[in-house]
């Protein structure tokens, strides 16, 4: 006879992204880091702030995988979670309950969770824009979940089409969510930084110069590449 799995398997213990280096990112966009990964590592676009209000949140990644209508991993991770972490639930995209709601929110914000993010569904919108604090998911639905596992805590799990590790950087904006690779951090950050002054370059010139193409279209447009036919 198989033997029933555990309800819940647990990796508590792990590396979080320094607080200085989160600092690093200060005022960037999810499409900055997307820019610096090369143009990946985006999740899923369904995955969107159920408040465009609280939108913003950057911190450590803390997965926890649960099955469909079952939110027993979500509630473990945020009791086991530490100030600054996001709680990231792979939930298979399941539409029909919500695994996230206006209480578990609450026990997040307690906990000092920078945000929520799930790959499924959430509820009780009004509460939540009340708790304040970042959630994202696939979307609102009323219906509720149930508790009865299993579940995975702490290891590594796939959320909106990314792969995302324990002490992942995590970054939310109201264009989406977007985790970076603990393993990439250093070189993303460089890059990001180089990004966002080469794009304020750009805005400055184009506000200055009234310009309407730039760069490589504008080589484009006058090059033999072109057929115009008027």
């Amino acid at each position: 006879m198989i033997e029933d799995p555990p309800l819940l398997t647990i990796r508590k213990n792990f590396d979080r992204v320094p607080k200085e280096t989160i600092a690093e990112l200060d005022g960037a966009q999810t499409g900055h880091i997307v820019d610096a990964m090369r143009g990946r590592g985006a999740m899923d676009g369904a995955i969107k702030a159920v408040d465009p209000n609280r939108a913003r949140f950057v911190g450590s990644a803390f997965p926890c995988e649960t099955g469909p209508s079952d939110n027993l991993a979500i509630m473990a991770a945020v009791a086991l979670a530490q100030e600054g972490d996001v709680i990231v639930a792979a939930s298979d995209a399941f539409d029909r309950t919500a695994v996230c709601g206006d209480i578990v929110a609450m026990l997040a914000k307690n906990a000092g969770c920078a945000g929520l993010v799930i790959d499924g569904m959430a509820r009780d919108l009004i509460g939540l824009e009340a708790v304040g604090l970042p959630v994202f998911s696939r979307g609102i639905t009323p219906n509720s979940c149930v508790k009865s596992g299993p579940g995975l805590v702490g290891l590594p799990i796939v959320a909106g089409g990314v792969r995302i590790k324990a002490g992942d950087l995590v970054m939310g904006d109201k264009d989406g969510v977007v985790a970076v690779p603990r393993e990439d951090l250093d070189r993303v950050i460089a890059d990001v930084k180089a990004i966002r002054r080469a794009e304020a370059d750009i805005m400055r010139r184009a506000g200055q110069e009234n310009l309407t193409g730039f760069g490589y279209i504008v080589g484009v447009l006058n090059s033999d590449k072109v057929r115009y036919v008027d």
